[in-house]
């Protein structure tokens, strides 16, 4: 999978791919990363690329022109059906479900905006979709270009070790993730529980769901809302709360 992000700190989301996951992603060639930073598509000696806002008011607004052929010249380098994603608190709030859509793409165009926000028409003529990480102002779109880049990469095939790591994170199924422990079986008279050392592994199983669906109520009940639990999972929530009231 391809990505290209236009941004004016290219250097600051380049650090995703020294790390982790993205990092190993890129050194196996499952993924590129490349940028396109709009100064560098300037025609005055100052490299300017905003200016202020029409009808007054603070800040600074980036200009079309650079950041349009910034685009243009990003989405160029990919192949068809990539889209242009503008980070903004104005757009839809990006989830896992929007990580698994952008996982089946060849390759999408990240716009990482700055100062007061980019000029409108640039979002009506170049804009497939806006995301917001959620109810808050980041400084610009590198980090939250960086979270969703981390999102979807830890999705593509051969990316994780082990795949099955990917299915079973938080939200896959519409639900937080169970809780994890490891060695010792003991720490500060705190044991593990001990379903999980039985070796059963149907009861793990069903005591892992049991755990996601009462975390899921407790500190995420939005999530239950859109979900039309089965009897066995109703009879796994109750069995939950029950627990907690004892």
């Amino acid at each position: 999978m391809q990505f290209n992000v236009v941004s004016l700190f290219p250097e600051m989301v380049g650090t995703i791919g020294e790390f982790g996951v993205v990092g190993r992603a890129l050194q196996r060639e499952l993924i590129s990363l490349a940028f396109e930073n709009p100064r560098d598509h300037t025609t005055d000696r100052h490299r300017t690329v905003d200016d202020r806002p029409y009808g007054g008011g603070p800040g600074m607004v980036m200009k079309f022109q650079p950041v349009a052929d910034a685009l243009l010249a990003a989405k160029g380098k990919l192949p068809d059906g990539c889209p242009v994603v503008y980070l903004s608190p104005q757009g839809q709030v990006f989830d896992q479900a929007m990580a698994k859509r952008f996982a089946a793409l060849p390759g999408m165009v990240f716009l990482a905006g700055r100062y007061e926000g980019i000029d409108e028409r640039l979002v009506e003529a170049h804009v497939d979709v806006e995301i917001s990480l959620g109810d808050f102002v980041l400084s610009g779109g590198e980090i939250a270009a960086m979270a969703v880049i981390d999102a979807v990469v830890r999705l593509l095939p051969g990316v994780l070790g082990d795949d099955e790591s990917a299915a079973q994170d938080s939200f896959m199924e519409g639900l937080l993730d169970h809780p994890h422990y490891t060695r010792p079986e003991e720490i500060a008279g705190q044991r593990v529980p001990e379903v999980l050392i039985s070796g059963d592994h149907a009861k793990i199983a069903r005591w892992r769901t049991k755990q996601a669906l009462g975390r899921s109520y407790l500190r995420r009940p939005d999530l239950l809302e859109k979900l039309d639990l089965n009897d066995e999972q109703q009879t796994l929530l109750d069995e939950f709360l029950k627990e907690q009231s004892q």
